[in-house]
């Protein structure tokens, strides 16, 4: 079987030749204007930050890739889903406003960003997969419309896959807050009482009818909730939540599985970030010190190969012994080491199984 091709090209500049020059050199090289984009809904799947954390991609890189699209006769936009958890990209409305803080607008981009999940999180398009672990898959309804699908990935560690790269960007942020309950936890939410106020919000937005109101606090009829999320999304006062006990494992197939949902019929392409390479989610309000010196950036067809050809690189990089991997031996596996509850390779491997990609590639540089 041919290995898939992944495209590589150093942090090293010239005068004349700058990192923005070289993205849009990689990515032609990898055959980008191969996709017809012409009158082409075009979704760039990205994560525009949460404010506070500065490991991010800088929206310079986004402008140039929106403005080959345009180029090509395409309708870009950038896109990214409410987040489950309580923070500043939880509603649409704040998500903006953390787009904005960001450096992500119009004005720099070139084009417009659309929360694909809507307002609270409840604007999805279930895609039927029939996989092992998810028969329908909670999709972010203005990607689902999307003709095209490019994603802009920021390669760094993760809690719960061991790192992030394309297969998380695609599977996790493009799902709705009740696709993200699916794969992050294996039970149905709970509601804290001391938090409710009584609002009414989830007994509304309940389409099981599956909450009741006893003494004026939120009570859950497990007989009748279906554990979609609902209530998490609509909740302001994080007293519908979600109780985490996904194994990490299970939760990476998930992830793998809501990816092929998201890129099924599509024409799609990848490009991931080897910089910055944080230990934790870009979801932080914070991000730690790099584990390794930046590397560069790749692109490719294959969500699968890109994922695995950044893991090797950034576990045959040299340490920063400032970083959580001060006590890390030479020949140790990075991610296992700073999340040892985790293996990065679950989420790769069941993306070969169901098809969306291979664990052997052929490294171009450019």
């Amino acid at each position: 079987m041919e290995k898939s091709k992944v495209y590589f090209t150093n942090l090293s500049t010239k005068p004349g030749l700058n990192l923005l020059d070289k993205l849009e050199k990689l990515i032609k090289k990898a055959g980008m204007e191969s996709i017809d984009f012409k009158n082409k809904y075009t979704a760039i799947k990205i994560h525009v930050g949460e404010p506070g954390n500065l490991a991010y991609l800088r929206p310079n890189y986004a402008a140039k890739v929106v403005s080959i699209i345009k180029s090509l006769g395409g309708f870009p936009f950038l896109t990214d889903s409410n987040t489950l958890y309580s923070g500043r990209r939880s509603n649409a409305l704040e998500h903006l406003e953390s787009a904005y803080e960001n450096g992500y607008n119009p004005f720099t981009v070139g084009c417009h960003i659309i929360i694909a999940d809507g307002l609270k999180g409840t604007d999805y398009t279930e895609v039927k997969l029939d996989e092992e672990y998810c028969k329908f898959a909670k999709i972010g309804t203005a990607i689902v419309d999307a003709d095209i699908i490019i994603s802009m990935n920021h390669f760094k560690g993760h809690e719960m896959t061991g790192f992030g790269g394309a297969l998380k960007n695609l599977g996790m942020g493009s799902a709705s807050r009740g696709g993200k309950l699916e794969m992050h936890s294996a039970s149905k939410p709970i509601i804290a009482s001391k938090n409710c106020v009584g609002c009414q919000m989830c007994y509304k937005n309940c389409a099981h009818d599956a909450i009741k109101m006893i003494d004026k606090k939120a009570v859950i009829d497990y007989d009748k909730c279906v554990g979609c999320g609902q209530c998490v999304a609509s909740c302001v006062y994080d007293a519908a939540r979600v109780k985490w006990d996904g194994a990490a494992d299970t939760a990476s197939m998930k992830i793998a599985e809501y990816a092929k949902a998201v890129i099924k019929d599509k024409p799609n392409f990848h490009i991931n970030f080897i910089m910055n390479v944080s230990p934790h989610c870009d979801c932080w309000d914070s991000n730690d010190t790099a584990i390794v010196p930046d590397i560069g950036i790749l692109a490719s067809f294959d969500p699968v190969a890109i994922d695995i050809a950044c893991a090797d690189l950034v576990n045959k990089a040299p340490i920063i012994h400032t970083s959580v991997l001060k006590d890390c031996s030479d020949d140790e596996d990075k991610f296992n080491h700073i999340h040892s509850n985790t293996n990065w390779k679950t989420q790769l491997e069941h993306g070969v199984k169901i098809g969306i990609g291979s664990l052997e590639y052929e490294l171009i540089e450019v």
